[in-house]
């Protein structure tokens, strides 16, 4: 059996295991307050091209995401993003269960635009009952999104635009950030992420961690008690030289970017061979997720040999089914699944 259900099905890339065995009896603070943390935050600063900003490192993507909405939002306010958002079908509420609405706006493909946010702001603004509603208080995007698909450069800076005119945090998370910014066609580089965001987070659990994403708030008064809200929220791990440990081998000569880099390749080839035999997809993406829609009976028959995730029925006789490659897809798994689809789709 090879599985495609998801990117983060292995344990880690064998240079953080290198790292962690060497540092192993190392004595160090806890929490976070560490050189190795030290050193991977100046790390993330120099690659992202913000010297100046703050960085926390959480457990995972849930804690990250939850947490920094908690510390941004005022209690009457709530998060707009996109109806197919992470936060909204992915968490179990979780940003709901610390008291914050998401606001969801439609999405085909799961992006959102300024014209949209914009809209949202001044319905609220002009409604003369706004004070019996939640606000909105911050935007929440995904690069690439929940669908594998990317904001290009202008659409970036539309959102940052318009969240600056009012006041408001722009929020990216970047779970698969490294897929994101070495996508084919992505002309997005580290240093626009930084620059067009308030608050962005480098996933390290589905790029080759253990476990643990990297928070950067590029407006630094933003995490002003970051750390009371990271502790409140589960996101603080004891002994967190594990996460900067981690993120100093990613962020070590490009590795983080290098294990995107051959993951989309090899979606590439998945996509391609996807194509050939005539197959739509449910969105077109350039990223390590791919998403065809097939026969439910292909889907039952291709399950026999190939781990993959049901997405979401497209008809009554058609589903569309996601695969995602990660940083330790073989070349041998990819040549099995392409054989199978000339052979059998």
């Amino acid at each position: 059996m090879y599985h495609f259900e998801s990117d983060y099905l292995e344990g880690c890339c064998p240079q953080i295991l290198d790292a962690l065995r060497e540092t192993n009896l190392e004595q160090t603070l806890g929490y976070g307050e560490d050189p190795h943390c030290s050193k991977a935050a100046d790390m993330i600063r120099y690659v992202f091209g913000c010297p100046d900003a703050e960085v926390h490192f959480l457990v995972g993507g849930t804690q990250t995401n939850a947490t920094v909405i908690a510390s941004l939002l005022r209690p009457h306010q709530g998060v707009l993003c996109a109806e197919s958002g992470h936060i909204n079908i992915h968490e179990t509420g979780a940003v709901e269960h610390g008291g914050h609405k998401v606001l969801a706006l439609p999405s085909r493909d799961g992006k959102i635009s300024a014209a949209q946010v914009r809209a949202a702001l001044e319905a609220h603004q002009s409604d003369f009952s706004r004070e019996h509603m939640v606000q909105p208080g911050m935007v929440y995007i995904s690069f690439p999104t929940e669908l594998g698909t990317l904001y290009t450069k202008e659409e970036l800076e539309d959102l940052h635009q318009v969240c600056s005119e009012w006041e408001i945090p722009l929020f990216i998370d970047g779970a698969r950030l490294g897929y994101g910014l070495e996508a084919s066609g992505c002309r997005l580089l580290p240093k626009d992420i930084a620059r067009l965001s308030d608050v962005f987070y480098v996933g390290g659990t589905k790029q080759g961690a253990l476990f643990g994403e990297a928070v950067v708030f590029t407006r630094p008064r933003l995490a002003e008690d970051f750390r009371y809200c990271i502790k409140q929220n589960g996101g603080m791990l004891a002994k967190g030289r594990l996460l900067g440990i981690q993120f100093e081998v990613l962020m070590n000569g490009g590795l983080y970017f290098q294990l995107a880099r051959r993951a989309n390749r090899l979606a590439d080839r998945i996509r391609a061979a996807f194509l050939r035999k005539g197959i739509p997809f449910l969105v077109e993406n350039t990223t390590n997720q791919i998403f065809p829609i097939l026969e439910i009976g292909a889907i039952d028959r291709l399950t026999g040999s190939f781990g993959v995730e049901r997405w979401q029925p497209v008809d009554e006789t058609r589903t569309a089914v996601r695969f995602c490659t990660g940083w330790a897809t073989t070349e041998s798994a990819v040549a099995a699944l392409e054989a199978y689809i000339e052979a059998n789709l």
